[in-house]
């Protein structure tokens, strides 16, 4: 018996190191597993250890209309007197280079854009959107509760449909495991459609749960959008004793970037539904927008061997001169980003990163804890949030540019999840961002202070980061 697991686990750690086109980070990390945990590491192995790079997820092309776009900012991109022209930055235009070359992400810049940093305002504005909609609303949730809040959302979407509006609901199959089906049944029967991403074939058995839709978007009529980190749920109002007052960032786009999330949307409906609605009419309106921040929208996901996100956000980095805000409830880096935050912080750069005082994740925690010393160590200053629980994630660079999204700072998001993050090139948003963190200082405790490592806590976070990649 024990020849024959042998054998087996040989078998999965030939895939994984021969067949998987993997960070050695990973890799290292699923070997540990398979041989420390021979019979578990397999079954581990299984359900979270498979790759989707080599699969074509997304079937749908860009619209015709679109790649139009697209070729022809690059093509203006490689002119030198855009620079000229133009009142971003050298290093601006390099990011807004690799989010268009790379990721297809179209720059727009006649945007309005809110910032939303409660749950109570977030929701606010959504209804009042949803209440006012008239051809279509689109909606986006890693998770989506069958409490007060989610009820009272089911019903403002069902009431939409039954007055003829088309409404569209996905809902990750993991995220949103605890509600049953059934609770969508009034919006279906009201003509609304749902449909749940990457579900298990067979009841509560699931091979591609590892890869999760952690987007959180909505899109009302093609002209307002919401993108940020607030799920479905009433602890994002802050009615979870367990966490508290629950701080989170969101934003709500009006303009040209509302259409790149709601491609997508249609994108993730294609997935998750199976049937195309790009051709739909009105998805799209060509109406310029009334703003001028500049907006880019960044996907990434699972199926693509280059980490979108993770490179912007890399070169963002690598981009400051004065100053780096970070907030996000997971800090575990890669190898990359843990190596240019330290280069910044050592040459003098203000690198400031804020995690939460508790963690939803033991384990996580402690390779978050790990990971922020070393940093810190660096000449970074780190501070732990108090006030509830910080579930931002943020990133600011001289007060000139930043990014709002879905994605944590961590493997989980920058490879396995499917994420969506939107990059502004503004200093007034980036300066509110700033005032934002500011106030947050003021709720948090710095991480030197407090944080004490005796040996077997070092010896737990040690534990923890080299499973980190595979969190």
């Amino acid at each position: 018996m024990f020849d024959w697991i042998s054998a087996i686990n040989i078998v999965f750690a030939l895939i994984v190191v021969f067949l998987e086109r993997r960070q050695a980070s990973i890799t290292w990390a699923w070997l540990l597993v398979l041989i420390f945990f021979p019979v578990l590491g397999i079954l581990l192995y299984i359900f979270l250890g498979q790759s989707l790079t080599r699969r074509k997820i997304y079937k749908l092309k860009k619209s015709t209309r679109l790649r139009l776009q697209i070729r022809r900012q690059q093509s203006l991109l490689s002119q030198q007197e855009v620079l000229a022209a133009s009142k971003l930055h050298h290093d601006q235009l390099q990011l807004i280079r690799l989010n268009l070359q790379g990721n297809g992400a179209l720059l727009t810049r006649d945007n309005d854009v809110t910032l939303l940093e409660d749950g109570a305002a977030k929701f606010d504005k959504l209804f009042q959107h949803i209440a006012e909609a008239k051809s279509h609303i689109h909606l986006l949730y890693y998770k989506f509760s069958r409490d007060a809040l989610g009820r009272q959302l089911l019903e403002a979407l069902t009431e939409k449909a039954r007055q003829g509006v088309k409404v569209r609901v996905i809902y990750d199959s993991l995220g949103t495991s605890s509600t049953a089906k059934r609770f969508f049944r009034p919006l279906r029967k009201a003509g609304g459609e749902t449909a749940s991403f990457f579900p298990p074939v067979v009841p509560w058995i699931n091979f591609r749960m590892n890869f999760r839709n952690h987007r959180k978007i909505a899109i009302i009529d093609g002209r307002v959008g919401f993108i940020g980190g607030f799920n479905i749920g009433v602890e994002y109002l802050g009615q979870n004793p367990d966490f508290g007052y629950w701080r989170d960032t969101h934003l709500m786009l009006a303009g040209g970037s509302v259409l790149q999330l709601q491609h997508q949307f249609v994108l993730d409906w294609s997935i998750a539904a199976k049937r195309s609605i790009q051709q739909e009419p009105g998805l799209f309106p060509d109406e310029p927008g009334l703003g001028s921040t500049a907006v880019q929208i960044v996907a990434s996901g699972p199926d693509s061997d280059v980490l979108h996100i993770r490179n912007a956000l890399t070169k963002m980095i690598y981009a400051a001169r004065k100053s780096i805000y970070i907030q996000t409830p997971y800090f575990v880096p890669d190898e990359s980003m843990l190596t240019a935050l330290k280069i910044a912080a050592a040459s003098g750069v203000d690198v400031r990163i804020m995690v939460p005082y508790k963690s939803d994740h033991r384990l996580v925690q402690l390779a978050t804890k790990s990971y922020l010393a070393e940093v810190v160590e660096s000449g970074a200053t780190g501070y732990l949030y108090r006030n509830g629980f910080l579930h931002a994630k943020t990133v600011v660079i001289d007060g000139r540019m930043a990014s709002v999204g879905t994605a944590n700072l961590d493997n989980r998001s920058f490879s396995l999840n499917f994420e969506v993050t939107a990059i502004l090139y503004s200093e007034v948003k980036s300066r509110e961002l700033e005032r934002s963190f500011g106030r947050d200082e003021e709720a948090s405790v710095p991480f030197n202070q407090i944080y004490r490592r005796s040996w077997w806590l070092r010896l737990c976070e040690s534990a923890a980061r080299l499973l980190s990649p595979i969190l």
